[in-house]
């Protein structure tokens, strides 16, 4: 069981609650911030005070007073007109963040939303009641409208849930559980879509995701050394100390454990001096991937537990501040620098399967990997496969953060599109693990015809959990199975 506060959510924790589905709860304190933040909402409404989102209408309509009796239809009207999302929707496993995620925000106690609606969200995490929503629409800031909208349309019985793979009405799911869905009050709608949830429950994922392949480029990495004879100096402590980079020395350390009791591996000056760039600078090039990933974790775990709606209630009440928590900026920026350091882990991995493949760079392998040169190709089509995927990514990787389109009439005059960098972010990552995946698949391939009995002992127990899968390349076959199969193990 993992308490939610508002205030101390991990990533680890987030893992065990999208991936081991570890049941959450609410903590009592912050409960008790929800309700007085609730009542002074309710005082607002009963003193007919004017202010944002609560008895005004929304965006360029701010200057518009909305009778008391009109409150409801007003929270009904704004989750039913912002929930225009397109394209396919977000795979489940973010839906459920999403609503871990906007769930967190609310238990601070800053947005005046019932503690009914947070009991409501915390019942569909435990049961798995997980909303359909759209992944386009959003430009991140006021938040991620549109997504959040979508995701507030299963409280009130409406749009979709996933059950099995598919979409089924979420007013069938209340039904068959004789739940009655939620009736929004005063600017609850309002406190539900202003946030930043889509784009950091995919950016979670994405963490997670990318944590995991970059420590599977490492073993694979050493795998592909091992088959091409690799210089094992490059790695020496001293190198990466006097340099100063703790992520590029924790890279050359784990390389050499990787690599500890081999006798494929070589020394400088036994077969030539130094390794080409994509062999030698394997600390520099991951560690440098390794920083990002280390501030990306940071700015996650800052929104996680942030409050990003709008406006904000303090004081119990006395101060209530319109502002813009709900600008996505932060993890705009940490998606794109996330989708940097993901697809030059590819870009990398690419050049080592050329040289795998490449006769007169393999260091005396077949030519292009083929148990019968020209008769079979080989791997001649697996580093174009790889080769078109990092071009692929150089595209994805252009900043999302540098666009901006006024939205609301000029009212909402800079958006963050960080929603669009933690997808794009997303299909890199996916791009990037068929890269390492048929790495994989030529490198082990390269150890088998050295000799499999000659490995590490570390990388030799990586390449016998592959060859449960997969074979090394003894004779033309259709790749394409391959790589998915080595890829959907890489994401285990």
């Amino acid at each position: 069981m993992i308490k939610l506060s508002g205030d101390s959510l991990t990533l680890d924790e987030m893992e065990q609650i999208l991936y081991k589905n570890v049941p959450i709860a609410l903590d009592e304190e912050a409960l008790q911030r929800v309700r007085k933040s609730r009542e002074a909402v309710e005082r607002i409404v009963q003193q007919d005070k004017t202010v944002y989102g609560i008895n005004t209408g929304f965006g360029k309509f701010s200057d518009v007073k909305i009778d008391e009796r009109d409150t409801k239809d007003l929270q009904r009207n704004l989750i039913r007109s912002h929930a225009c999302g397109v394209g396919e929707p977000f795979p489940e496993v973010v839906s459920r963040a999403m609503v871990v995620l906007r769930l967190n925000a609310l238990l601070k106690g800053f947005s005046g939303i019932r503690a009914e609606v947070l009991e409501r969200f915390a019942y569909m995490v435990n049961n798995g009641i997980h909303p359909v929503i759209p992944q386009q629409g959003s430009l991140g800031a006021s938040g991620d409208l549109a997504p959040l909208s979508h995701l507030a349309l299963v409280l009130l019985g409406e749009g979709f849930v996933w059950q099995n793979g598919k979409h089924v009405p979420a007013s069938a799911v209340w039904n068959e559980l004789k739940i009655e869905p939620v009736v929004l009050e005063a600017k609850e709608g309002l406190a539900l879509i202003n946030g930043t949830q889509a784009m950091t429950a995919q950016g979670v994922v994405n963490y997670l995701e990318a944590e995991k392949l970059a420590y599977s480029s490492e073993w694979i990495a050493a795998m592909t050394m091992e088959a091409l004879h690799g210089i094992t100096d490059a790695f020496h402590p001293a190198i990466h100390e006097a340099r100063g980079y703790k992520e590029q020395v924790d890279v050359a350390a784990r390389m050499l454990d990787l690599l500890e009791g081999s006798q494929l591996t070589t020394i400088q000056g036994e077969k030539r001096v130094q390794d080409a760039y994509s062999i030698r600078c394997i600390p520099q090039v991951h560690g440098a991937s390794w920083q990002v990933l280390a501030y990306v974790k940071e700015k996650l775990e800052i929104e996680m537990n942030a409050a990003t709606d709008n406006p904000l209630i303090f004081d119990e009440g006395e101060t209530v501040v319109s502002g813009g928590n709900f600008h996505g900026q932060p993890i705009a920026f940490a998606m794109d620098f996330l989708k940097i350091a993901v697809a030059e882990l590819a870009n990398i991995s690419e050049r080592r399967i050329e040289r795998l493949v490449n006769p007169q760079l393999n260091e005396g392998l077949p030519p292009f990997l083929s148990a019968q040169p020209g008769l079979q190709s080989g791997a001649m089509i697996l580093q174009y496969s790889a080769a078109s995927l990092v071009s692929e990514n150089k595209t994805l990787a252009h900043p999302a953060s540098v666009d901006s389109i006024p939205s609301s009439g000029n009212q909402e005059d800079h958006v963050s599109m960080g929603t669009i960098g933690s997808r794009h972010a997303q299909q890199i990552i996916k791009n990037s693990r068929n890269v390492l995946a048929i790495e994989a698949l030529c490198a082990m391939t390269g150890c088998n015809a050295r000799g499999i009995e000659q490995m590490a002992p570390k990388t030799k127990q990586q390449l016998n959990a592959l060859l449960k899968i997969v074979q090394p390349i003894d004779c033309d076959r259709i790749f394409a199975p391959d790589i998915e199969d080595i890829a959907t193990f890489l994401a285990m």
